[in-house]
């Protein structure tokens, strides 16, 4: 007979995610700044996350980095990977095409 799981909402998704990136990579999450269900992931998640990598004084050039978690239908962590590092009061040229 086939075990039943309680499906996940997003919020735990996403508190799970966080919890696990912090406890890997050592350094605090700033924001989640997305998540996905992906069809072809198998019923996981993608969450998408803000790390503060190096902080500075002032705050405003503290480094930031953007993580993507994959967490598999029972919210373990399954992939991590940094997208990219900038500072912290950098333009984002991707929202710089959203704003045209």
């Amino acid at each position: 007979m086939a075990e039943s799981r309680k499906k996940l909402s997003p919020p735990e998704v996403v508190g799970r995610a966080r919890r696990q990136i912090e406890e890997l990579f050592g350094k605090p999450v700033e924001t989640v700044s997305g998540f996905g269900h992906p069809e072809d992931n198998g019923g996981g998640w993608t969450v998408t996350l803000e790390l503060l990598e190096l902080p500075r004084i002032p705050d405003t050039t503290s480094l930031l980095g953007t993580y993507e978690a994959t967490l598999d239908a029972d919210g373990n962590l399954v992939d991590a990977r940094r997208l990219r590092r900038y500072p912290r009061n950098q333009y984002d040229p991707v929202q710089q095409g959203e704003d045209s």
